[in-house]
């Protein structure tokens, strides 16, 4: 039992030591990381990845069509949903569907 205590007792102790080792390398990290900046004369903004000027891919498109009894919608693209096609299956027309 006490090779047991011993045992924890030293993961407790190197878990300590992980998370302080941890902790000074991320603040050297840093250091680093300001000095570079200060350097070179960036700022944050310079830093963002992925500045984008036009809209993104796969952005939302409008509804143009929705069923009021759900509130569900479809923009028009890609197949049709199953409750737009049941309800034209069921006799309706796609325009009475339409926004």
């Amino acid at each position: 039992m006490t090779v047991l205590k011993d045992l924890i007792a030293q993961r407790a102790a190197l878990d300590a030591q992980i998370v302080a080792a941890q902790s000074g390398a991320r603040a050297d990290a840093i250091q680093q990381v300001r000095s570079l900046m200060a350097e070179h004369g960036l700022t944050v903004e310079d830093l963002t990845i992925g500045k984008s000027k036009g809209p993104k891919s796969g952005s939302h498109v409008a509804a143009k069509y929705r069923d009021a009894e759900t509130g569900a919608t479809w923009s028009g693209r890609g197949l049709k949903p199953k409750w737009l096609a049941a309800k034209i299956a069921a006799g309706k027309r796609l325009e009475d569907f339409a926004v």
